[in-house]
């Protein structure tokens, strides 16, 4: 039996916070961004597939995991700016960046923002705010089947009331909910994200990034004015988003390719992680020689 790589943990103080990410593996490099309610996490089983042939590194987003929590700076180009602070730290050029839920909205304005770090974006299961896909998604429908989460996370402390105290299963519906299979993502790996979550600012934290929705989707209106011009694709789950994540990635990057994982949810690195590891690898690859022509 082949040994899993080994998965290291780090921290470093840069653009003003403490970032806690996780390396695994040589070669080029992916930058993995996971969404809410995960951590670094989410990429686990992603990175073991990687390894072997990419250098891997899945930050903790600011407000997320084990990376500082303050009080502001949960708008995407702040957060992209966290993000060519860790890249500058780790020497990090021509970077497969990779993005799931909101860290896909990340991964997109780090792309469009420092356009020479960035070799090749992956959109996965995430409608971008700001080009109205997301916002259509919003709207309620029979049955609570809506992203009604989007606009009720983003009023000012009511969902701290209402969640604290609860959050295994505010946590658990979501991630029954949105998947596929609802066993995906077993009790171990809920109590990985509740503690992740009941960590002293970490509520606050992930729900700010929701708070910063309509800046956040004003920036992502502007970006998309100079359409991506590297190779991008994009996926949704069958049971989720499906065709939305690549019609909005269409809508900054027009020449994105993708389409919809079988057989998935929303939880794709966890539902489907050989998939999106093919993906990446495919991604990767197409960034290089887009490079080299």
């Amino acid at each position: 039996m082949t040994d899993l790589p080994v998965l290291h943990h780090h921290t470093a103080q840069l653009n003003g916070i403490k970032q806690h990410y996780v390396t695994a593996g040589s070669g080029p490099a992916v930058l993995l961004l996971h969404g809410w309610p995960q951590t670094s996490y989410e990429w686990r089983h992603v990175m073991q597939l990687l390894a072997s042939d990419h250098t891997v590194i899945a930050p903790d987003l600011r407000g997320f995991g084990f990376s500082s929590k303050p009080a502001t700076g949960y708008d995407a180009l702040t957060i992209a700016a966290d993000l060519a602070a860790l890249t500058d730290h780790l020497a990090v050029t021509d970077v497969t960046v990779i993005g799931h839920d909101w860290g896909a909205v990340f991964g997109y304005v780090f792309a469009a923002s420092y356009p020479n770090r960035v070799a090749a974006l992956g959109i996965v299961e995430m409608a971008l705010p700001g080009v109205g896909v997301m916002e259509t998604a919003m709207v309620p429908v029979p049955d609570g089947n809506f992203l009604w989460h989007m606009g009720f996370q983003t009023v000012p402390d009511l969902p701290e009331l209402l969640i604290a105290g609860k959050e295994r299963p505010y946590l658990q519906w979501f991630f029954e909910h949105f998947a596929y299979d609802p066993t995906a993502i077993g009790p171990a790996d809920l109590d990985e994200y509740v503690a992740a979550i009941t960590q002293v600012g970490a509520l606050r934290g992930g729900l700010a990034v929701y708070r910063e929705f309509f800046r956040t989707g004003e920036q992502v209106t502007e970006l998309a004015k100079t359409p991506l011009t590297i190779p991008v694709r994009a996926y949704g789950g069958v049971a989720c988003l499906g065709e939305l994540t690549l019609l909005s990635a269409r809508a900054v990057a027009p020449a994105a390719e993708g389409g919809v994982i079988d057989r998935c949810g929303h939880w794709a690195a966890e539902e489907q992680p050989e998939v999106v590891a093919a993906m990446v690898w495919e991604l990767a690859t197409a960034g290089i020689n887009k490079m080299r022509s």
